[in-house]
């Protein structure tokens, strides 16, 4: 399920050591986000036509989330009409049976792991989970599975090899309605198992139920064809516990080197790579056959070999070579090929089995198997052949974004900080990034160490007792930490009265959907004038034998310091439930207080956010867990890696990432952060930020209303801003989003958590003149709507209702508006100097809606 690979270096260099694409962030506002979306859509083309799919999104978490997903989709697709059962094949890749074992326990789903095409298949099956390849290589066709499958109602999912499927036969063609798999031996480095873009792609029938975002194409106001995340994704977080799926975060940088490794290469050179691939395994087979070994019949590149009492030797004569191999069990071993696989080492695994080359050997795939179509035929797959061409386009792309490296992100809750060049560093070095996550233990004592010092570090800034470091996003973080309560409440006998999750109205839309997919029953509690949590509401007494847990977000969703949280978490305890702390804010925290310290018993952390992690556009992330030392023994497990801490195999849950770490080439940086900075700068962070959120408070008072702040009459690290009183001049909080982008700033955080309004959040990284520079512009846009408000600008044509202006549209050759171009462009003088241009203007979001296209061959090839 992993493949060492080769990264073009032109997408190396210019991608993911960019800035200009690492920094962005989740496309929420597309109009400064056309560049990553556009090469979103060439991933999700890529996807795909390789699964012969008719839909497919932007990326998942991992492998193991994506079949997780679709047991669930298919589940939800069929329970109106079917049974419980999921069929899992045997021949799956371990790390990805223990995802959907962990996933479907709480939703009481039966998965039984089977032979299936040798099973009878009846209406208790809603779905069935094949593997083509097989885990061990092996090709099976599974068309009659498909057909005897759909006759009884029950969904396919098949999970693939992206770069097999340039030779195979697609699983479309042969009736599977869902296709997954993991997109890293596209030019992603192994990783020690992350970060990796999964796919998961279906047919178009099902896409109102299709998890994660999906990019598709729409208009802007000029009419020109501009991209945004579809609806159905897009506003996942405000269906809450009535969301399809609990993922926020993608894999966007990923994804997005995965699509580019696809353009470099072209179909024929994809083709060329799985080739080269195929037949250094049909030598190794030739080779092992002629010597007397029994070898598979039929594979692309991984071979299945019987050693019987040969086991041990063989694996340690290849180890002696500098060769791991995979022991499926005493008998067997098997052994995969990759695109940096070379004659020698073909060789080299002879000499370690006492073989010999043949020169010449058979093709071993199917007739029935073989690709016979075409795909990736459009014009961007063939465009850039030099790397002087790549080079461009892709400078075009990076220039359509806004990321950090143009301007301040003041987005509320998200924590758009510095990511140092000096943190960076170490993702690039082999050492990190070249080492498959199931290596022997003895191989990887340098990221255990940093696993450890890490863990440490972690639990010391936090107050809690012991972290885990798997969940590899925060929406993952926070299934973990219920799965870790939930645990807890069985060993005590409580598992099926202890249901109650306690959510607050102020919480992230993603808190309700993790507690759904844990198995528990949402109860909202509401919140107060001032933003707080109101502890009467919480009063319990009524839910006292059946609360499992209360969600809290502290500082509040709302940007203060909520003074009754010692009590909160008091009240729960009380009548024995857990309180699971959303660490969002703990940017507000590093250095000044812990959670740990006032009741919280479990919480995530966004190493993406407060440590430092890059956002990469909308991922990757990481959301590792810390908990008290009572719920240490309940942290998430691994069923290929024995991960130690406390526990065993009767306490742990089971896995909720692919790899037992998550994503650990990332982890470097999060290290670095913190060995950097040390306590004292931790702390001067905290304060800085805090002190910048005030500051922007304190400067747009009288202009703009703060619309909560704490019992000092301060905000936190972040404060959001009340719009909503300029409806009554026409003015509406997208036009202040939109208008900012003419100023060379991204929106804040729009419309979250309270509608109409703007939640900012300076972080520590900005420097005074950027923090004043977007104070300034906020102040100019006030004055803006005075003049719509007074009479002096037309209430309908005026420089907030049309924004962005692009620069075609203030070079164009007429100009009917009511006011003048100098101020749709260039509203403050410094902007004449330097200008962010966007490439397109306000987006038509209800066309896209009505027109869901979203594959590149409906995109303009010249854009």
């Amino acid at each position: 399920g992993y493949h060492d690979t080769i990264t073009p270096p032109v997408v190396l260099r210019n991608v993911v050591e960019n800035p200009g694409w690492y920094t962005a962030y989740t496309p929420y506002q597309a109009e400064i986000s056309q560049g990553r979306m556009e090469a979103l859509l060439i991933y999700q083309t890529v996807i795909q036509e390789l699964t012969g799919m008719e839909i497919a999104n932007a990326s998942l978490l991992d492998e193991a989330t994506a079949a997780a997903e679709a047991m669930t989709m298919s589940h939800r697709i069929a329970k109106r009409k079917q049974g419980n059962r999921f069929l899992v094949d045997a021949n799956t890749h371990p790390q990805t049976l223990g995802v959907v074992l962990t996933r479907a326990e709480p939703l009481n789903i039966a998965v039984e792991v089977c032979d299936v095409a040798n099973m009878v298949i009846d209406s208790s099956v809603f779905g069935i989970l094949v593997s083509y390849p097989g885990s061990d290589g092996q090709l099976v066709d599974w068309q009659d599975l498909c057909e005897r499958a759909h006759a009884v109602n029950a969904l396919v999912t098949c999970a693939t090899d992206l770069l097999a499927l340039c030779v195979l036969r697609s699983p479309g063609t042969f009736g599977a309605d869902i296709a997954v798999g993991n997109s890293q031996r596209f030019g992603v480095p192994l990783g020690f198992g992350g970060p990796h873009a999964g796919f998961i792609s279906t047919k178009i029938k099902y896409q109102r139920q299709l998890p994660g975002r999906v990019i598709g194409i729409s208009k802007d106001s000029q009419g020109t064809p501009a991209l945004r995340m579809a609806l159905q994704t897009r506003e996942q977080h405000i269906r809450r516990q009535r969301a399809t799926s609990n993922i926020c975060t993608s894999q966007v940088l990923l994804a997005v080197v995965a699509g580019l490794y696809a353009v470099w290469h072209g179909p024929e050179g994809l083709i060329e790579i799985a080739g080269v691939i195929h037949n250094h395994a049909r030598d190794l087979a030739a080779g092992l056959t002629a010597a007397g070994f029994e070898v598979s019949t039929h594979y692309f590149d991984t071979l299945r070999v019987e050693t019987g009492d040969n086991t041990d030797a063989l694996m340690a004569g290849a180890l002696a070579k500098g060769i791991n191999l995979r022991r499926l069990n005493d008998d067997a071993v098997c052994i995969a090929f990759d695109e940096t696989t070379l004659d020698a080492d073909v060789v080299q695994l002879l000499e370690v089995f006492g073989a010999q080359s043949q020169g010449d050997f058979s093709d071993n795939i199917p007739v029935a198997q073989r690709r016979l179509d075409s795909f990736l035929q459009e014009p961007v797959f063939r465009n850039y052949r030099s790397e002087t061409a790549m080079l461009r386009w892709l400078h075009t792309l990076e220039v359509r974004d806004l990321a950090l490296n143009t301007a301040m992100i003041p987005l509320g809750s998200c924590t758009m900080k510095l990511n140092a060049t000096s943190e960076m560093i170490p993702i690039s070095w082999a050492g990190f990034n070249a080492m498959h996550p199931f290596a022997p233990r003895n191989q990887t004592l340098g990221y255990l160490a940093l696993f450890d010092e890490l863990e440490g570090w972690l639990a010391e800034i936090t107050g809690f007792d012991a972290v885990s470091l798997q969940p590899n996003a925060g929406s993952q973080g926070e299934y973990a930490g219920l799965l870790t309560i939930r645990a807890y409440h069985a060993a005590n006998g409580q598992a099926e009265q202890r249901k109650i999750c306690l959510i607050p109205t102020s919480a992230h839309g993603t808190n309700p959907a993790s507690a759904v997919l844990a198995g528990m029953k949402v109860v909202t509690v509401n919140c107060d004038d001032n933003g707080n949590i109101d502890v009467q509401d919480l009063r319990v007494e009524k839910h006292s034998d059946t609360v499992a847990a209360l969600m809290v977000t502290y500082p509040s969703t709302h940007g203060v310091f909520e003074t009754s949280i010692v009590e909160v978490c008091e009240i729960v305890h009380g009548v024995g439930g857990q309180v699971y702390m959303d660490g969002a804010n703990m940017n507000a925290m590093m250095g000044l207080c812990r959670p740990g310290d006032f009741g919280a018993d479990v919480l995530h952390l966004n190493l993406h956010k407060t440590f430092a992690i890059p956002h990469g556009g909308g991922g990757p992330g990481m959301g590792p867990i810390g908990v008290k030392a009572h719920l240490s023994p309940y942290l998430p497990s691994h069923n290929v890696v024995d991960m130690g801490g406390p526990g065993d195999a009767t306490t742990r849950q089971g896995a909720v990432s692919a790899a037992p770490w998550g994503s650990p080439s990332v982890l470097p940086i999060t290290w670095a952060f913190i060995a950097m900075l040390g306590p004292v700068g931790l702390k001067r962070s905290s304060e800085v930020a805090i002190l910048s959120a005030n500051y922007i408070a304190k400067r747009l008072e009288g202009h703009y209303d703060v619309l909560y702040r704490g019992e000092q009459g301060r905000v936190a690290h972040e404060c959001i801003l009340d719009t909503r009183p300029f409806k009554a001049d026409g003015v509406v909080v997208d036009d202040l989003a939109k208008r900012l982008v003419d100023y060379g700033f991204h929106a804040p955080t729009m419309s979250f958590p309270v509608v109409g309004t703007l939640m900012v959040e300076p972080t520590e990284s900005e420097p005074l003149q950027e923090v004043d520079r977007f104070i300034e512009a906020m102040l100019s846009i006030r004055e803006e709507i005075r003049a719509i408000a007074s009479g002096a600008s037309d209430a309908e044509d005026n420089a907030l209702k049309n924004s962005p202006h692009t620069l075609g549209v203030i070079c164009s050759d007429t100009w009917e508006h009511k006011y003048s171009r100098s101020q749709a462009a260039f509203p403050m003088d410094r902007l004449r100097s330097h200008k962010y241009w966007p490439t397109v203007g306000r987006i038509d979001n209800a066309y896209g809606d009505r027109h869901l296209i979203c594959s590149c061959d409906a995109w303009p090839s010249d854009s």
